[in-house]
């Protein structure tokens, strides 16, 4: 499989936007975690070449429209991801959680039909290839506090500030 990287910048930092040759976003990381996103990478797709290339201009712009306040802009990015059965079936799981709302991993595990399931869905939550577009950082503890993102918490907490910015009034999204 040939990926193209692309090292883009962010208002929040430098990401990785690693797309396939028909420009479906395969992997988005945080530049300090490369190491972490070239053992998905091997782990998800083992023989595959990553060459530097410019990411879709669509892509591109919904991230864009994204971190300038248009929180829903990142839906219709096309995303296509390795890993097992379960693992996609959470992640697609987070694609339906809307931009400025916040479920607890049991609350997501309930969603999936896998009630008592909460640290399985955790641990799907953290091989996520494809943090922000698949907004794993929309998964909090059940007391409603931040855990867990692979990027740290005060990204996490970056992100979450953000969409609340921008969320309707009406949305789920807790105080932080």
């Amino acid at each position: 499989m040939n990926l193209l990287l692309e090292r883009w910048e962010s208002p929040m930092a430098t990401l990785l936007l690693v797309t396939d040759e028909d420009c479906v976003l395969r992997a988005l990381e945080f530049a300090e975690n490369e190491s972490r996103m070239r053992r998905l990478l091997d782990r998800y797709y083992g023989d595959y070449s990553l060459k530097e290339r410019a990411a879709p201009t669509s892509l591109k712009r919904a991230l864009k429209d994204y971190f300038a306040g248009d929180i829903d802009a990142l839906a219709d990015v096309t995303t296509a991801t390795a890993g097992t059965p379960f693992q996609r079936e959470v992640w697609k799981a987070l694609r339906a959680i809307p931009a400025g709302t916040t479920l607890s991993y049991g609350q997501l595990a309930a969603k999936l039909g896998r009630k008592g399931s909460s640290r399985a869905v955790g641990a799907a939550n953290g091989a996520n290839p494809i943090p922000i577009v698949v907004p794993c950082h929309r998964v909090i503890g059940a007391d409603g506090s931040l855990t867990g993102f692979g990027s740290g918490l005060p990204r996490k907490r970056w992100l979450l500030d953000h969409e609340a910015k921008f969320a309707p009034v009406e949305s789920g999204l807790l105080a932080l």
